[in-house]
C-alpha cells in the first residue's frame, strides 16, 4: 500500500475508532507482522459495520434497514422454531439472492457414508444477511473509508466488479431467521440463523433416497456425485408470503464422497487463484477491483485428477462473505466443484497479534476434521508458500503419515527471496518421509505426480 494510503487509513482509524480499542478494523499494522490480508480486512470491515458503536450512532435506520432478530437474545444460539406453511418460492440467482432484501447463501458441503450402514450423513450450511440500502449512511461511510484506504477513483467505485465485491461485505447479519429447504420431495427444517447469521444442520439420507435425488449427470460410475436442494421461503413477520411474484429459490449443493479413495484438500489464494498475497496493494486490487483469474495450468491439473476419481475440498482463510464469489470463480475457470471451508471471522481474530495463530490453527482443525470424517481415504494437501500452508500441511502429514502420501506446495514470490523459500521447504521436507513434499513453480511439473500416490 502506498504511504499516502496508509496515512489516510490511520486518519480514518483515528476518526472512527476512538470509542473502541477493540474495533473490528484495528488490523492495519505497520510492524513486523504479516501484511494485512484483504480477506481479513473485508471480514473485519463487515463485522465493523455490524457492531461498531459509532456507526450505529450515526445511522438513521429506516424500516428497510431494521434486521428482525425474533425474541431470542443474540448471545446464544437460537433454537429451531415451530412449523410454518410452505409458500411460493423466492427469486433465484447464482449470486446471493434477495427476498425482501434478505440474502441467503448456501455453502457447498459434503456427505459421507456412515461406516457399516446404508445411510449418508450430510450437512446443510449457509449464511443469511440483509444488504445495506443504497442510501444508507452506514453504506456511504463504509464506501468512503474503502475509497480512501485503497486510493481508488469514482470509475473504480462504480465498476461492476467493485459493486459485486462490495455488496458481499456491506450487509447486516440476520439472526433468528428460520431456514427450510426442499431436498427432493422432503422438506427439512434447518433451524434458525445464529447471532452471526450462520446456520447449519446435519441430516441423514438412506441409499434409496440418495439414488432418487441424483441428477442424471451425476449417475456416471466413478464420476463426481452431488445433490442439489432449494430454499423454501418462510412467512414474514406479518404472516405474509415474502415474495409478491413467483420466483425460483436459492439453491445449494451437497457433494457425495465415498468411504474410500483419494481426495485433494486445496487452498485457494495463490494456489489456484491469482491473489498475490505478498503485495498488499495488488492483493486488495485483485480481490476488490479485478475479475478473479486462475493460476495458469492449475485448472487443467485439477480436472485431470478429477477424471481419475479424485474428490475436492477447498479450505481457505478467506471469509465466508466471499463464498458466492469464489464459487462463481470455480465455475468460470472450470475448476472441479467440491466442498468449501472458509473462515468465520470474529472481532478477536482481527487484531494483529491474534489473527496469525488463529488462522493457522483453524485451518489445521478443518483439515483434520475432514480426515476424521473419511478415515479410509487418502489425501493430497495442495497449497502455496505465500503463507503458512507448508507448516500446516507438514504438521498434518506427520500426524497422519498413512493418510497423507503427498504435500504439494506452489513456490510463489513473496516477502522473502526464492532462496529462502527453497531453504524453508527443504527444512520441512526433512521432517517428513522421503518424497512426501513436492514443491513446484509451474503446474506442468505436477503431471509427474499421480493422484493415487
Amino acid at each position: 500500500m502506498k504511504a499516502g494510503g496508509f496515512h489516510a487509513w490511520k486518519k480514518c482509524r483515528r476518526t472512527f475508532f476512538t470509542a473502541s480499542e477493540q474495533s473490528a478494523l484495528a488490523v492495519a499494522d505497520p510492524g513486523p507482522h504479516a501484511p494485512l490480508l484483504l480477506a481479513e480486512f473485508a471480514a473485519a470491515f463487515a463485522s465493523f459495520l455490524d457492531s461498531h458503536v459509532l456507526l450505529q450512532m450515526v445511522t438513521e435506520p429506516s424500516t428497510d434497514e431494521v434486521v428482525r432478530y425474533g425474541s431470542v437474545g443474540l448471545q446464544t444460539p437460537i433454537p429451531p422454531g415451530g412449523a410454518a406453511g410452505v409458500t411460493r418460492p423466492a427469486r433465484p440467482s447464482s449470486s446471493p439472492v434477495c427476498t425482501r432484501a434478505r440474502m441467503i447463501v448456501f455453502f457447498p458441503t459434503y456427505a459421507r457414508r456412515l461406516p457399516g450402514q446404508r445411510y449418508w450423513r450430510a450437512t446443510v450450511a449457509g449464511m443469511i444477511s440483509r444488504p445495506l440500502p443504497p442510501r444508507s449512511r452506514r453504506r456511504s461511510l463504509a464506501i468512503g473509508v474503502i475509497k480512501r484506504l485503497l486510493e481508488i477513483d469514482e470509475a473504480d467505485l462504480h465498476s461492476p466488479v467493485f459493486q459485486r465485491r462490495a455488496d458481499a461485505f456491506l450487509f447486516q447479519r440476520v439472526a433468528g431467521e428460520r431456514v427450510r429447504i426442499a431436498l427432493g420431495s422432503r422438506i427439512v427444517d434447518v433451524g434458525h440463523s445464529d447471532r452471526v447469521g450462520h446456520f447449519e444442520r446435519v441430516i441423514d439420507l438412506d441409499e434409496e433416497e440418495i439414488e432418487g435425488l441424483l441428477e442424471p449427470a451425476c449417475r456416471a460410475a466413478g464420476g463426481p456425485r452431488s445433490l442439489s436442494y432449494a430454499a423454501v421461503p418462510d412467512r414474514d413477520a406479518d404472516g405474509l408470503p415474502p415474495a409478491a411474484e413467483p420466483r425460483a429459490p436459492e439453491t445449494g449443493r451437497i457433494h457425495l464422497v465415498d468411504e474410500e479413495g483419494v481426495s485433494v484438500i486445496s487452498d485457494i489464494d495463490d494456489t489456484v487463484k491469482v491473489t498475490n498475497v505478498a503485495d498488499r496493494r495488488e492483493l486488495l486490487a485483485n480481490t476488490l477491483l479485478r475479475e478473479f483469474h486462475a493460476v495458469p495450468g492449475m485448472p487443467e491439473i485439477y480436472r485431470r485428477w478429477q477424471s481419475e476419481g479424485i474428490a475436492f475440498h477447498y479450505v481457505s482463510s478467506s471469509p465466508w462473505q466471499l463464498a458466492d464469489c469464489l464459487g462463481g470463480f470455480l465455475r468460470d475457470v472450470a475448476l472441479p466443484a467440491g466442498s468449501m471451508h472458509l473462515k468465520l471471522f470474529r472481532l478477536k481474530d482481527s487484531t494483529p497479534l491474534g489473527r496469525l495463530p488463529s488462522r493457522k490453527s483453524s485451518k489445521r482443525r478443518v483439515i483434520e476434521r475432514i480426515l476424521n470424517d473419511f478415515p479410509r481415504r487418502r489425501f493430497l494437501l495442495v497449497g502455496d508458500s505465500g503463507e503458512r500452508d507448508p507448516e500446516v500441511y507438514a504438521a498434518v502429514a506427520r500426524r497422519y503419515p498413512q493418510r497423507v502420501p503427498a504435500v504439494v506446495i506452489r513456490a510463489v514470490a513473496g516477502r522473502t527471496t526464492p532462496e529462502k523459500v527453497r531453504v524453508r521447504l527443504e527444512r520441512l521436507s526433512r521432517r517428513l518421509p522421503a518424497g512426501v513434499l513436492h514443491a513446484f513453480t509451474d503446474p506442468v511439473e505436477l503431471t509427474r505426480l499421480t493422484p493415487a500416490v
